[in-house]
């Protein structure tokens, strides 16, 4: 049982991302300038635990429900680095840079609903409940998250 524990808590910091280098080194002989370079990652979702079953309007019973799941990621860091032409014969102008950093991103897996088809008793049924139609409904996914990138230039490096 510890040992399911200590596994359960080190499993959110073990998944973090997989790297991805895009290899862009082929276009150079066609291209009149040095390949640019992308490296970012794919992130490692981590599903969450169902987000609980939603109670009943009527009293009588709860809903049947599809609960929604909850998923947690973090988005990461992406670099895109592009050199800048000689626009003056000798200059080095540098790189234009596009930058994204590391953010949290959350989301929810979509999930349904159906009403309860059981209702309160009426006084002229000795007392039974009494049928309905059940009432069915979609719970749409989201996501949540914040992605602040960065354009700019960077200096020539020696």
């Amino acid at each position: 049982m510890t040992a399911l524990a200590s596994a359960a808590m080190a499993s959110p910091a073990a998944a973090a991302e997989a790297p991805v280098i895009v290899p862009l080194q082929g276009l150079e002989p066609v291209i009149p300038m040095d390949a640019p370079s992308v490296a970012t990652g794919v992130p490692l979702p981590v599903p969450g635990g169902p987000t609980g079953f939603h109670e009943g309007q009527s009293g009588v019973l709860p809903d049947v429900s599809l609960p929604r799941v909850p998923i947690a990621s973090t988005l990461p860091e992406t670099v895109i680095a592009a050199p800048l032409p000689e626009v003056i014969e000798g200059s080095e102008p540098g790189k234009a840079l596009f930058t994204t950093p590391r953010s949290p991103l959350k989301a929810a897996t979509p999930g349904a609903t159906v009403g309860n088809p059981v209702v309160a008793p009426r006084g002229d049924r000795l007392g039974l409940p009494d049928l309905a139609v059940p009432q069915v409904g979609v719970l749409a996914p989201a996501v949540s998250g914040a992605l602040d990138s960065q354009l700019g230039l960077a200096q020539p490096t020696a």
